[in-house]
This record gives structure tokens, sequence and C-alpha cells, in this order.
């Protein structure tokens, strides 16, 4: 870790940047790049160096209010448009992305932290979503109805919600925001963005690749700053029709009890707390290393990781000492650096709870496979850590984990596995290993989780429907479903008798 410490003085490495011009740092309102009368700024940091990133712009209730006034006047103009001339606007925007996608992976990194690697995979998945629903722009449609009433032409179509806010989060802030402003702009809906605060330059990246795509002035308005004062000035505006958010659950059950005075229409992808299960009758090694890429992506920092691991009986012990081999090979490092898997966590209140969460499950009789009982102070940078026999009394069996840090608990039946998974108020995804193929399909149905991957770690792109059950959201994002969150259906009754 003393060499990750040695990085506090070595920033910025803004020098990388081939185009200066990607690092806004500004808000982007109808066009325009808007500072506050004050000019009030925070600051944005390095999480895996402290070093500053960048001095944003602190917008507040003003300019939320200027953003929804520009995108409800742009509106009428940008959902009048023919679909295909949406849908070049877009592909226009996704040919920018993939331009700059260097620049944009080094930006990504320098302010949430995550490898080079990750932050270069996060931009091609972020650019799936514009590409495609440019193509999906063209494709709202909805059945035709035969009529059953007499001398009546029934017609059915999709007509765009109007503004649609859009609240994103600071562990894919370039991805989550594409996959959303993407699926409503295809739509016909036009947009106010508001980036987590620890994490706004990827989405001012975004707005700047947009201006040069020549999105309408007030199509797409990035407004940084305070998101509680942003994004419940928005909620209390009847010009706000939906909102899409991602984050915790405990932040969205908020949103949602707020929106019901202005009846919004809400898209809501909030907390995880994934199991992944493996038979006895499972490729071990391949298991172990679906359990490796499942945990371990952005840290741990990822609603879809595995954070509850349970393997058969069987094969238990013998998993327990292939996956802790594994995990102790991991590297952690700083982003920029060469073949690093694990950066640094976010923010001090997840590290706090991190720690705390493994205390309490050593406390509970917890072992630690790898990792360490005694933790650095003023870093960032958690150890993956593996934890294994842990109490279903243990926070971390019920709490969300954000951080590299995996519980692998043992099972012997089936119907006790299914049990286990589905005992979470969350229902996000969940992951199964097995060779039993019609086992496959009895514990897919059975949990109750809206993505289950079955043998494989990647399940999510743009053609499916990203969503959760119970307490991990509402509605789906990606695929034609996603677009059509954005959507109302009309239906017009039409005489036509003589």
């Amino acid at each position: 870790m003393s060499a990750i410490v040695s990085r506090i003085e070595r920033h910025p490495e803004m020098h990388r940047l081939k185009d200066k011009r990607l690092l806004r740092e500004l808000g982007y309102i109808d066009g325009r790049w808007v500072s506050t009368l004050q000019g009030a700024v925070f600051e944005v940091r390095d999480p895996g160096a402290s070093a500053l990133v960048g001095n944003v712009a602190k917008l507040g209730d003003v300019e939320a209010d200027l953003a929804v006034s520009a995108a409800s006047t742009a509106f009428a103009k940008w959902s009048g448009l023919l679909p295909q001339e949406r849908a070049g606007f877009l592909r226009a925007w996704y040919n920018q992305i993939v331009a700059a996608r260097e620049d944009l992976a080094l930006i990504l990194s320098l302010e949430q932290g995550k490898p080079l690697a990750e932050a270069l995979g996060e931009i091609d998945y972020g650019a799936s979503f514009v590409e495609w629903c440019a193509e999906e722009a063209k494709r709202t449609n909805v059945e035709t109805v035969s009529s059953h009433l007499r001398d009546a032409e029934l017609l059915v179509h999709r007509v765009p919600l109007g503004v649609a806010a859009i609240v994103t989060p600071w562990n894919f802030p370039n991805a989550m925001l594409a996959r959303k402003a993407a699926a409503a702009l295809a739509a016909g809906c036009t947009t106010v963005c508001n980036p987590s605060p620890f994490t706004p330059l990827s989405a001012l990246a975004l707005a700047e690749l947009a201006d040069r795509a020549g999105l309408p002035a007030g199509v797409f308005n990035v407004v940084p700053g305070d998101s509680k004062t942003i994004v419940e000035r928005w909620i209390d505006d009847a010009r706000v029709r939906i909102v899409s958010f991602t984050g915790s659950t405990q932040v969205g059950r908020s949103i949602y009890a707020r929106c019901g005075a202005t009846m919004k229409r809400m898209v809501m992808e909030l907390g995880g707390h994934a199991p992944l299960i493996v038979f006895a009758d499972s490729d071990i090694d391949k298991a172990v290393d679906v359990a490796v890429n499942a945990k371990f992506a952005t840290s741990g920092q990822d609603c879809l990781a595995a954070n509850r691991i349970f393997v058969q009986r069987p094969i238990y012990e013998k998993f327990c000492q292939l996956f802790a081999a594994r995990v102790r090979q991991l590297r952690v490092g700083y982003c920029l650096d060469a073949d690093v898997d694990i950066g640094p966590l976010m923010h001090k209140a997840s590290l706090d709870k991190v720690r705390a969460q493994v205390r309490d499950a050593q406390l509970h009789g917890a072992r630690t496979l790898v990792g360490q009982t005694e933790f650095v102070e003023n870093e960032l940078y958690f150890p993956p850590t593996v934890l294994t026999d842990v109490s279903d009394d243990a926070s971390i069996m019920h709490e969300e984990t954000f951080g590299p840090v995996a519980v692998v608990n043992p099972f012997d039946s089936e119907e006790e596995a299914v049990g286990r998974a589905n005992n979470t108020e969350y229902g996000l995804a969940a992951y199964v290993l097995t060779k039993d193929l019609a086992r496959s399909f009895r514990v897919g149905r059975a949990l109750q989780f809206g993505m289950v991957a079955i043998n494989r770690v990647k399940l999510t792109g743009a053609p499916i429907p990203f969503g959760g059950f119970k307490q991990s959201g509402l509605g789906k994002e990606g695929s034609q479903h996603g677009v059509e969150e954005f959507t109302d259906i009309q239906y017009i009754c039409i005489d036509t008798a003589a």
C-alpha cells in the first residue's frame, strides 16, 4: 500500500487527455455551458490518489428550474421529429462517444478510481445503449386493435411522456447516464440529468459530445451540484413527467413517496444483494472463475455483485480453497497502473461500512480466509476479503455489500439454497452454477430475482430488460422495454360512418 500513498502528490494525470475540451467543469443547460452567479464550485477528487481532478460548478434551484424550462420548451420540436431523425442524432452521438473512447475512460478512471481496463469496458457498454436506442427509436410501435364498435376505426400508439429527470450514481457514471438518456431521447422525451457529485465529469464529457453531435438545445441538459437540492426541485415540478433513478433503495423509497404528489412515472434501479449458488455437479474451476468475476468487478461496488456465495457441502471446502487462492492473486492498485484488478472504494462512508460489516461477521464467528483483521487508516483501498461460515445473523448477510468482500457458506439441498438466496428484500440478480439442465430451469424460475445468470457472469447488455424485483426497483432499462418506459399509450377512436 505504501506505493499507493506516495501518489498523493503526483496527480493530475490530465496530460494524458488528448482532447482537453472533454474535461468540462460547468453545467450544460439549453445548449450552453453555465455556472452560478456566485461562481460556487465543488471539488472532484481521484479516490485512488486524493488528488484534485476538477472544480465543477455547483448548480442549485435556479439552474434546476432553467434546465426544466429548456427541456420543456424543446420537447415539442424534439418529440415532433420523425423517429428516424431522432435516431440520426443518437447515431451521431454514438459516433462521437466511440471516437473519444480512450479519453472518456481516462476521465472515468480518475474521478471514480476503477482500473483503466474496466473503465474502457464501461465506455463500450454505455455506447452500446446509445447505438441500440438509435435503432429502437424507429420501432416504438404498439399492436393494432380490431374494432369492437360499428363504424369506428381504433388507433393505438405510443407517445413520449415529456421531460425526463435522470439521476445517476457514481459507480457507473458513464454507462448509467448513456443507458437512461439514450432511451428517453429515442422515445421522444427531453432530459434533465443530475450526475453524482462524486463523478460529474463523465456526464459533462457526454454533454460535450452530445453538443458536437448536434443535439438541439434543451434536449439534453446536465446539472451538477447537490443531488438532494436539484432532484427534489425536479420531483416537485409538474413539468417533469418521469424520474429515472439509480442508487440506494433507501433514497429510492424517498423519491417514490415524493413523486406521488405529481403522479410521475418512475424507473428505479436500486440495491442488490446477489446470491451465487454452486451445486456439487458444477465444474468447480469454472465456478471459482465465475465467482471471482461476479464478486470483484468494480472493486465490488456493483449492484450485480455476488455478495452471498452458497456452495453445496460435498465441494464446499475444495471450493473455498480454490476461491481463496484466486482472490489472493487479485492486485490492488492505482487505476492507471497495469494489471490492476481492485481499485479504491469511492469514499470514506463506503470504506467505513465495509469495515463494519467485516468486523461484525468476524464477531459472529466467521472465518477470514483472505484479508486482514487490522485496517490501514487514511486509505480508501480495501483488501480483497473472503469470509466463510458466516452466521445468518451477521449484517453482511442482509445488507448490500459495496466492496471487495465475499461471503461463502455451505448448503445441503436445492430447497435450502433457493430459500436462503430468496431471504432478502432485494431481487436484482442471481447466479447459478450447475450442469443439470432441468435444475437450471427449476432453480432459475424459483429465484425471486429479475435477472438470473446460469453458468456465466455477464448477462446484461443493450438488448435485455435490466431490472429487479421487490426492493431492487421499478421498471426496466435496456431493450425495447427500456424505451417504452418513457412513453405512454394513447388510444384514438375515429367515427367512420358515412
